[in-house]
């Protein structure tokens, strides 16, 4: 999926994907230099981790440097997002579970996130 925001994202098992999986939803995310993942919530736990590349994270309204290698555990309901803040495109992996696509991917296709 491209997204508007200078992303895109790679569903690899869940909804959408090349497997379904029933537990869990596994993708995997390029952010083009200054690209986002907007701010927002959802009910799943969710964590990324960083394969390449550097950004901001906002959980719940701190702010925190990630760099390749390194990961985060979100929480359910806290808002967040991400900022690529390198020179080079950031690859992230990312697993939601339980199993979903968030809606908030339909509201950032349409511009109204």
């Amino acid at each position: 999926m491209e997204f508007p925001t200078g992303r895109r994202t790679y569903v690899m098992l869940g909804k959408n994907g090349a497997l379904e999986g029933d537990k869990f939803c596994q993708g995997y995310v390029e952010l083009e230099k200054g690209g986002s993942i907007p701010l927002h919530d959802h009910e799943t736990v969710e964590s990324y981790t960083v394969l390449s590349g550097c950004g901001e994270v906002t959980i719940d309204g701190e702010k925190g440097i990630l760099k390749e290698g390194d990961y985060v555990f979100i929480e359910p309901w806290k808002k967040h997002g991400l900022v690529n803040t390198g020179e080079g495109i950031m690859r992230l992996m990312f697993v939601y579970a339980p199993q979903i696509i968030v809606d908030h991917w339909e509201k950032e296709i349409s511009g109204t996130l």
